[in-house]
Order: structure tokens, then sequence, then C-alpha cells
């Protein structure tokens, strides 16, 4: 399939919001595509490079290259050259990795180098697309829609099941069975505005403690053990308390879901970073291990003694849980129903804010488990931190938002007077918000290298975030986790922004 034809669907796919011609288009799309394209096709039109981040960025992407006339390139070709460009190391490397990108971008047309630009940097953002190409996916096929979602669900790869469909046909979906050894994508939750909006709608339900953990999927058959992370990756050899704690367990095949913590001295939950560097650790697991303990805590069962659990309803799910993992192990939840539920619930929020946990998730009692997909039946609910910050600069956007002013840098005051960076942003903008701030952040600019555009420092927004974490990347030693726009603040001035101080006093589990 030519590069071409895929970069016109993507745009045909961003400009329409009905998400019937979005499956229409993405079932043309398929019917042309041969089976060994769907590994790629469907990652780059999510926005996602199948092998993760190259490490591609604008110092390679911002010099201009004379497009060609006709299209041309292949996306098996594409992906393979991008793929040698990001394993080009050491020295000279720069030198070559341009020279790699100067030629596939010399060889892309016009549309083709947009469409480029924007899935590596990020822009190329089409959302629930997976769900939509699954709907386009079997209309291409002729498959029932249900039966290609549980395949997908069971694969944990829509370009698994994508492959086996093109290549053999409806039949193909009867292969995808939930195995032990084998992981499915995890069920997520919708995030609902308080515990009691959620316990409303829910009804009678679950109200689990959130922990700010790694979420993990444990397998176990027999003294075989195997752990996944929530993306399916495999690391077993990295988490050496969880295999110990999965052979101490009363059966010998099941399939549990469940987070990772690591917990201080004195009992609190250490923070996000921490354990993210102990589970990314790869080397030295030991030592890793000695200085970062973690534990397991388990809030569902997909599969014990070889039965397959997940059409049945939670409160029978974890009856199973129970039975198989002590207390210690479990989550901790309470069950609310009936009108002091929302009182139970939120006394049990307050609970779990003062134990250092991050908030919780209210689950239907009745309710499967949905792996792989964002149910309404698990609603999670956290306290919102906002900051009101100054805008340093901003990233000229690309794909849908060609033209306008994208990604935000974002500044604290800082003691002295200037302001500290703290990260970017291009969530939660409108295109009515994008329109105002690129007319706006034009007024303000001092400077542009063609891609950033430094402004004045004058414009206050209000930023949401949902935690904070060290790096070393930003003047201040830490960066915003998940920072969107909320709105513009222009009854503020840069001198009543938030400071660097307030942030980090409001977050000593970070900084201590």
């Amino acid at each position: 399939m030519l590069l071409s034809r895929l970069a016109h669907v993507s745009q045909a796919v961003a400009a329409t919001s009905a998400r019937s011609r979005k499956i229409a288009l993405l079932a043309e799309l398929f019917r042309d595509a041969d089976a060994d394209d769907v590994p790629i096709v469907i990652p780059y039109l999510a926005g996602r490079l199948p092998r993760g981040r190259l490490g591609i960025g604008w110092k390679l992407l911002g010099r201009p290259v004379t497009p060609a006339s006709e299209p041309s390139l292949t996306v098996r070709e594409v992906d393979a050259r991008l793929t040698a460009v990001g394993a080009v190391t050491g020295t000279g490397s720069q030198a070559e990795r341009g020279r790699l990108m100067g030629e596939l971008m010399a060889a892309a047309t016009d549309a083709e180098q947009a469409f480029l630009r924007g899935l590596l940097t990020g822009e190329v953002r089409q959302g629930a697309l997976d769900a939509v190409a699954v709907e386009g996916l079997a209309e291409a096929t002729g498959a029932p829609p249900a039966d290609v979602r549980r395949a997908v669900m069971l694969a944990g790869s829509l370009r698994t099941v994508a492959r086996a469909l093109l290549a053999q046909g409806p039949t193909a979906l009867d292969d995808f069975r939930l195995t032990v050894g084998r992981p499915v994508l995890p069920m997520l939750a919708h995030t609902a505005g308080s515990v009691a909006e959620a316990v409303d709608k829910l009804g009678a339900c679950a109200v689990e403690e959130k922990l700010d953990g790694i979420r993990v999927q444990l397998h176990r058959a027999d003294d075989d053990v195997r752990i996944y992370t929530r993306t399916l990756d495999d690391i077993t050899d990295r988490l050496p308390e969880l295999t110990t704690a999965a052979l101490e367990l009363k059966g010998d095949r099941f399939i549990l879901d469940g987070e990772v913590i690591a917990l201080d001295g004195d009992g609190r939950p250490r923070s996000f970073q921490e354990i993210a560097g102990r589970v990314g650790s790869r080397v030295d697991v030991a030592t890793a291990a000695a200085a970062v303990p973690v534990s397991p805590v388990f809030f569902d069962a997909l599969s014990v003694d070889g039965r397959d659990l997940l059409d049945l309803p939670f409160t029978e799910r974890h009856a199973e849980l129970a039975r198989l993992v002590p207390e210690p192990m479990r989550v901790r939840r309470a069950l609310v129903s009936g009108p002091d539920g929302g009182a139970a619930s939120e006394k049990f929020l307050a609970d779990t804010l003062a134990r250092g946990h991050e908030g919780v998730v209210v689950k239907a009692l009745d309710a499967p488990y949905s792996a792989g997909r964002r149910g309404a039946s698990w609603l999670k609910v956290k306290p919102v931190h906002t900051l009101d910050l100054v805008v340093l600069a901003a990233e000229w956007g690309h794909g849908r938002r060609t033209g306008k002013l994208s990604n935000l840098h974002l500044g604290a005051r800082t003691a002295d007077g200037s302001f500290a960076m703290l990260g970017k942003t291009f969530k939660g903008m409108t295109d009515a918000m994008l329109t105002w701030q690129t007319e706006r952040l034009t007024e303000l600019a001092i400077e542009e290298n063609g891609y950033v555009v430094t402004v004045r420092p004058e414009l206050v927004v209000e930023i949401a975030y949902d935690g904070l974490q060290k790096s070393t990347r930003y003047p201040a030693g830490v960066t915003l986790r998940f920072a969107r726009v909320v709105r513009y603040r222009e009854d503020k001035t840069p001198a009543e922004a938030d400071t660097v101080e307030t942030l980090l006093a409001a977050h000593p589990e970070v900084t201590r």
C-alpha cells in the first residue's frame, strides 16, 4: 500500500466527526491493504509507531526538503526506513540520521511529508481510533463486530487480529481464546467528576483504592509465572518479588489483574517515578530490588483453574480472587449501595487520600471484564490539581493543527522573578482555543526558529495535571504529569502565576 493512500485516509478520518463515515473510510482502506501492511497501517493511523519512539525529532524534521512530485513510497518501505534511522547510533550518528531522513523526505510528496512530520512528533492523533478500526475491519471482512472486539481483547493486539482476518477471513477469529501465558489488554476506567456522581450512576458498586503504581497482569501455569504490563510487555525478569508471591498462592493456573506498588518506611506509597524506575530497571535487578522493593496488589481475576471468568459479573470474579489471594495482597475496597452509598464512598475516598493514594475506582458489581476497553462500568475519581502558569513559547502544529500554534511551553514563577519551564502540553484545546491562542501568541512573539515561537511571558493559562515527577530535563528538576489546558486567565497577570516553590510544597512525595 502506498503511503499516500494512508495519509489521505488519515486526513479524511480526522476531518469528519461522523463515526459511520470513519468506519466506512477505514473499511475501504482495509479492503485495499495486504495482510502484511496492517501491522503498520493501524498504528500509523492512530499516530503511533509500531516499535515505539525512534528518537527522530525536529532537529531532523525541521530541515526543508523539496518534496517528490508523485507518490512512490509504500508503508512497509517507510517503516523500514524509519526503523533504520532510529537504529543509527555512535560517532557521526547525527549526520547519518540526517542524511537518511533527508532521503526519505525527498522521496515523499508534500502531503506525505506533512503526515510523516505529524506522525513522528505526535501530532497525528485520532481519538479512540482503535475502536473505530475494529468496526471498519469487521465491515471490510464480513465478520461480526462483537466477535472482532472479543478477538482483539483476547489477542491483546488489534494488529494481530487484523492480519489474521485479512489473510484467512472470519474463521480466523476462532483461534483467539483466553489462554494462560498470553496477555490480554486490560480493562480501563472512564473518569467521573466525583465519587457521589459515580455511585449514583452505577448503583450498587465497589469503591476501591486507586493506586499510583504500574499496572500488571500476572499469569501462572504450574511453576511458570509471567508478568506483563498494560502494554503487554513481558517484565517477569525485572520483578522477582512477584514471581515469589505468585508461587505462594493456592492455585496453580490463573490470570490476575493488579498493580505493583512500593511503600516507604512509614507504609506510605513511594512516588510513581520511583516505581517506574524500578520496573524499568533491566540491569542488576537485585540491587534495584533492594533499593526499591515492590509488592503486588490485585483487584480482579480473569481466569482461575483454567476457567475463563471474563463474562462473569464483577461480584463473582472478586469471589474467585478472594478465594485465591490473601487479603493483604488485595486492594482495599468498600461495598456501597442505597441512600447512604454516597456518604460512605466519600469517606472511603477521604481515607484513601489520607493514606497517600491518588483516588478511587468505582466498579459496578454486575459488570463483566471488558478487556482492552474503557468501560462505563469502571469510573475513576481523583482530585484534580491545577496551576496558573505562564506561556513561554509554543510550537507550530501539524496534521489538523497545521498553521496553528499548538504545543505550549509552560513556566512557573521563580524566586528571582523569572520563569522556570515545567513541561509542555497540546491537550485540552478546542478548535476555537487553538485559533485564539495562535493569534494572541503571534502578537506576543519575540523569536521564531521555524518550529518554536518564543513569546513574551505575559499570557497566563490554567493547567490541570495529574501529578509531579522528577526530571533533569527542566530547570526546577520536576515536570508535570498529564498536563492539559483548562482555560486562559486573561484576568491574571504573570506576577499572579503560581511559583515553583508553591508547586514543590504541594508535592512532598516527589521532593522529599
